[in-house]
């Protein structure tokens, strides 16, 4: 037997909730600090282009062969997120990412590169400032603070012409994505990009009203939900447009059979990105989109050859 359709009532309902979670993010706490994985820092706080309050670390290296700048998925913070424990794991069990996501072995393995890292909480999350109503817009609003990060590294910088990469993830990818569309000019000193999972949220929420047995029809209401909440229609918020403006070499790579969106869409963004030196690789053998985010730390080779070649003076 299959369940009874759900009445108008309670699908209105669900939407309302799927909508509300969409648009704004539990924050995730910051855990530990890069001393726990043996490495010296600074705390910094430093404005988005808005003026937003960003908090985060500068990890040094002694004459680093380049400065990155990390930033994390939308509902995390620069550590990740326990998702292993509660409320979070009632919230991502649904999709099997109920595991934890501990970013600063990340750190390490870029700090062991010869690399100074930047990792900081993007608005709304961990510990920088909410702005924008507390809204998540999926990197429009937050491609401000990849802007007022990629400035403030400028202007501490020993060596104003030290090469920069951008290794992003989820929301901090499409962010990135959306500061280069918005001020590419910016941008000229970034030798490359690393893009984890980058995603069209209309096809996150598709997903979604599949898991939960929901008509997709209702994909209309849930875009005019989101927009009443945020400001922005789905087709707004794809990074796929803003991809058009990417000049630097990107490297992306995605869970290929991930619950939460399809490859089709990912394979979108990289074809939108508008630099010739490109590449995507897919993440095989599992569908948890967390294991996207923790394949660095586990395999790190391919990201560090990309890294070597375009920062290499």
């Amino acid at each position: 037997m299959t369940d009874p359709p759900a009445s108008p009532a309670a699908t209105t309902a669900l939407l309302g909730e799927i909508a509300a979670r969409f648009t704004t993010t539990m924050r995730a706490p910051v855990l530990g600090s890069p001393a726990s994985v043996g490495l010296a820092f600074e705390e910094v706080v430093f404005p988005a282009t808005d003026g937003v309050a960003l908090e985060g670390w500068f990890v040094p290296a002694s004459s680093p062969r380049a400065t990155v700048i990390a930033t994390h998925p939308r509902g995390f913070s620069r550590t990740g997120l326990p998702a292993d424990q509660e409320p979070w794991r009632a919230i991502h069990a649904e999709t099997g990412n109920d595991i934890a996501v501990d970013f600063l072995p990340d750190i390490r393995v870029l700090h062991d590169a010869g690399y100074e890292v930047l990792a900081f909480d993007l608005r709304n999350s961990g510990w920088s400032g909410a702005a924008n109503g507390g809204v998540t817009s999926s990197g429009r609003f937050e491609a401000r603070d990849v802007r007022g990060a990629l400035r403030f590294v400028r202007s501490r910088s020993p060596r104003p012409t030290i090469p920069v990469a951008l290794v992003t993830r989820c929301l901090g990818a499409n962010a990135a994505f959306f500061a280069m569309s918005q001020a590419p000019d910016e941008f000229d000193q970034v030798r490359c990009v690393v893009a984890c999972q980058p995603l069209s949220p209309a096809q996150v929420l598709r997903r979604t009203l599949e898991r939960r047995g929901v008509p997709i029809q209702n994909m209309i209401e849930l875009d005019r939900l989101v927009q009443l909440r945020a400001g922005f229609t789905l087709a707004d918020l794809s990074p796929v447009e803003a991809a058009r403006s990417v000049r630097p070499p990107t490297l992306m790579y995605q869970v290929r059979d991930d619950v939460m969106t399809r490859p089709d869409d990912v394979q979108a963004i990289h074809d939108a990105v508008g630099t010739s030196d490109k590449e995507l690789f897919w993440i095989d053998g599992t569908t948890r989109r967390w294991d996207g985010y923790l394949h660095f730390q586990r395999h790190p080779d391919r990201v560090l050859a990309w890294l070597d070649r375009h920062t290499r003076s």
